[in-house]
């Protein structure tokens, strides 16, 4: 019987960018071994041991072209993204959002693994990455990362891990949900009326920001205010710059006027789908670390949810990254390692969508190495080239730090476009072309040539 050839490849970290990068591989012919150390090793926030767990929001954000995470998701179906199919077999009603139901899509995303042959699972926790003939480690361990994993790859890189705050949204069943009192409504009616709201008046308002502010915190170990994630602020946090924080920011009413007057009310709270069955709903913007029993207590004040049943509770937890423009070559390798590759949040990429498309490119470079192809850098006029090429090899900071994708982090336009839309719509279209481009270029094309798809 002929042996089994050993994998090239071993990622660790089943999440996202691990399952996505491991797909990629398996794609392009080459066997991977995949490890996720749940469900022998837990983390802080994961709730069970599926692969591609989210953990936080289940939204993937707009799919909208006009947009930055819409113009992404494009970029990654020309890239032949897995995960977003998956994604979208797994839908929820978001209006012009993409949200998943998370447990159908773990099981589609582990549908995909376990139908790839090159691709083996094994469960166990990666401490060391020792340097071994002919093999390559892609670590995509995520946020959580374990702390020896953590501590190795400091010793690698002679850097200390950086970090920041990161914070979930509880989650209400429908049927605890005063129906009665919440309304079906999109913002501004486009779309689907997929969410539910919630219409405060001035006085119910103010009562819950003051609820909110007096509201007892659980302690995090470390916790520094400094250090949260901009895109994820705990809802008490952004109460805390003001009294009407709320209603500009995550409670905002604009385009939301209530149908019982006809008006637009004073704030509104916004629920969002969670499940295929349509029988849960997060909390929108709700990202907390108020106690469990406070979140209770403070939360049923919202009209409509004085008995709401809570069965995930908001909660804090400390994110790990590293300081990527210095650590990594540009193809995402360690500088001290060329066999160790990085890629999804751990390399500074913020969001589901990113840290998919952070594991399918660096998979792709990894891939052209092992079959001696030089891709050519990304062009940054694509939204994946000023992010994985421009945004995380910036290093004109002291301290790097997350981001998501955004329109800000792509090259002016070489001629002046007059109006915010016109101009998103011109770089989206800029992009297109130019990724295109890249996709056609002889050493891409040798690289998809490889791949062992039917």
């Amino acid at each position: 019987m002929t042996p089994i050839p050993e994998p090239a490849v071993t990622v660790v970290g089943g999440g996202l960018a691990g399952t996505e990068a491991a797909l990629q591989l398996a794609r392009f012919g080459i066997r991977v071994r995949l490890v996720e150390m749940r469900p022998a090793v837990p983390t802080p926030a994961h709730r069970g041991e599926g692969l591609a767990e989210i953990v936080c929001s289940n939204s993937l954000k707009s799919t909208a072209p006009a947009t930055a995470s819409g113009l992404l998701k494009e970029e990654l179906d020309r890239f032949g993204c897995r995960l977003l199919d998956c994604a979208r077999q797994a839908s929820v009603p978001a209006g012009a959002a993409l949200a998943v139901d998370r447990e159908e899509f773990s099981a589609r995303v582990a549908e995909r693994i376990a139908e790839e042959p090159l691709i083996e699972v094994s469960r166990h926790e990666v401490s060391q990455l020792p340097s071994l003939r002919d093999h390559h480690w892609l670590v995509a361990t995520g946020p959580l990362t374990s702390p020896d994993l953590m501590e190795e790859l400091g010793k690698i890189t002679g850097r200390p891990a950086l970090h920041f705050f990161d914070a979930i949204a509880p989650t209400v069943t429908l049927e605890s949900l005063d129906l009665d009192t919440l309304y079906r409504a999109a913002r501004y009616d486009r779309g689907e009326a997929d969410y539910l709201n919630s219409a405060l008046d001035e006085d119910r308002y103010h009562a819950f920001w003051d609820a909110l502010l007096a509201a007892e915190k659980a302690d995090v170990h470390a916790f520094d205010k400094g250090e949260l994630f901009e895109g994820c602020q705990p809802i008490e946090e952004i109460a805390a710059s003001g009294p009407m924080s709320l209603s500009f920011g995550p409670l905002r009413p604009v385009g939301l006027n209530d149908p019982a007057t006809g008006l637009r009310a004073h704030a509104v709270v916004q629920l969002r789908q969670e499940n295929r069955e349509g029988t849960l709903y997060g909390l929108v913007g709700f990202q907390t670390r108020i106690k469990y029993g406070e979140q209770k207590r403070v939360f049923r004040m919202i009209p409509g949810l004085q008995n709401a049943e809570f069965v995930r509770y908001g909660q804090l937890h400390r994110n790990f990254y590293l300081d990527t423009p210095r650590c990594c070559a540009r193809d995402f390798s360690l500088r001290e390692r060329s066999d160790v590759w990085i890629a999804g949040q751990i390399t500074g990429v913020e969001g589901y969508v990113e840290s998919i498309t952070s594991g399918l490119l660096t998979s792709w470079r990894l891939a052209a190495r092992l079959k001696g192809i030089e891709l050519p850098g990304l062009p940054l006029e694509t939204l994946t080239g000023s992010l994985l090429r421009g945004f995380l090899f910036d290093t004109t900071t002291d301290r790097f730090s997350p981001m998501n994708v955004n329109f800000g982090i792509m090259p002016d336009l070489p001629v002046r476009v007059r109006g915010k839309r016109e101009r998103k719509i011109a770089k989206t279209e800029r992009a297109v072309t130019a990724l295109a481009e890249w996709l056609t270029g002889a050493e891409v094309a040798r690289l998809l040539a490889a791949s062992v798809e039917e």
